[in-house]
């Protein structure tokens, strides 16, 4: 081989490399919407090409990941599992950050929406292959959002809750629909007359002091009642921090990747 045609080799070589670890790393995107200009990530799976079209996950931080940085979204929860299990997850990974003092409904969900929409429309995502998960406080979200059932292939909530503590009060009205929810004799029955079959995977830790596990219980068994197609996944001995092993499981990331709107 000649020189030339060596010093050829390594740099395709090179450029091949270089364009797999852009690939592994969480974009950086945003929006306008109004007046305002949200930011958010995206992540890509491994060998992503536009030849066809992909799965998108949307998904929803924790209350100790709000702010404007555009990093604090991607610290814990899914994106670490992404950086370890990356060749699980092939599926697009939409990341909104919600603002200081903010949840996920009204004009936050709005935000969430619309960048996901951007990112199936920009990346040649599959509208029939869109999923939905979070945690802690994207966990409620994830719960909250599910009532969009015509949405979502599948969703995955983590810890989260739907009847808020009255020493919990929302930090805004939440809008009609949610409040309807919330506020209901029974916010469960409620929500999961909503929700219907759309497929749920839940997660949440017995011992969970932030989130009482019994939030999951209730709304898991109310989905049953109705004959809704949920899987529960309790973790004996976890605390409120089990989205590690939940986004670890690699039945979940299957199942979950297996589902599509009819």
């Amino acid at each position: 081989m000649t020189r030339t045609r060596r010093t050829f080799v390594i740099l395709v070589a090179a450029l091949a490399l270089a364009a797999c670890t852009r690939r592994s790393q969480f974009l950086e995107r945003e929006i306008k919407l109004g007046d305002h200009t949200y930011k958010y990530r995206v992540w890509l799976p491994h060998h992503y090409t536009k030849l066809h079209h992909w799965p998108v996950v949307l998904y929803l931080h924790g209350s100790g990941e709000r702010g404007s940085d555009n990093q604090r979204q991607v610290a814990m929860g899914l994106a670490p599992a992404l950086e370890r299990y990356g060749e699980r997850y092939k599926a697009i990974v939409v990341f909104p950050q919600a603002d200081v003092d903010r949840e996920w409904y009204g004009e936050t969900e709005l935000m969430a929406m619309a960048e996901l929409q951007q990112a199936v429309r920009e990346f040649h995502g599959d509208p029939r292959r869109i999923y939905l998960t979070g945690i802690s406080m994207g966990g409620a979200g994830t719960w909250y959002m599910a009532r969009h059932n015509r949405q979502w292939a599948a969703l995955v909530p983590v810890c989260g809750e739907v009847a808020r503590h009255p020493d919990d009060p929302f930090p805004s009205d939440p809008p009609p629909d949610v409040a309807r929810i919330v506020g209901s004799p029974d916010p469960y029955a409620t929500l999961a007359a909503q929700i219907g079959r759309t497929p749920i995977w839940a997660f949440h830790g017995a011992k969970d002091e932030v989130v009482p596990v019994t939030e999951s219980r209730s709304m898991v068994a109310a989905l049953r009642q109705i004959g809704g197609n949920v899987r529960y996944t309790e973790f004996p001995d976890g605390a409120h921090d089990v989205w590690d092993a939940a986004y670890a499981d690699p039945d979940m990331v299957h199942w979950m990747l297996q589902q599509k709107l009819k």
